[in-house]
């Protein structure tokens, strides 16, 4: 089985961005927020978010869920970018 690419694409740049800017916008540290995250069932540290909002960590739909819900959004404004929020 070949190793599954690292690199993050255009969505994933995006959606690392719209995380990092709506958790600023609410004042929210990257502490808080992983915590939120972990509070709703999806252990998150604040690394692994750094991480993701770096797209040097992929955000894959379980996270992507959790973080929507800690941000208190839908989804689709994380992929569509801060326009949507």
């Amino acid at each position: 089985m070949a190793a599954r690419s690292l690199e993050i694409g255009p969505a994933g740049i995006r959606t690392a961005r719209t995380i990092e800017i709506l958790r600023t916008e609410r004042g929210l540290a990257q502490r808080e927020l992983a915590a939120r995250v972990t509070a709703l069932g999806r252990p998150m540290t604040n690394t692994m978010l750094s991480r993701v909002e770096r797209a040097q960590r992929r955000c894959d739909v379980d996270d992507l869920v959790a973080l929507a819900q800690a941000l208190r959004v839908s989804p689709l404004p994380l992929l569509q970018g801060t326009r949507a929020a």
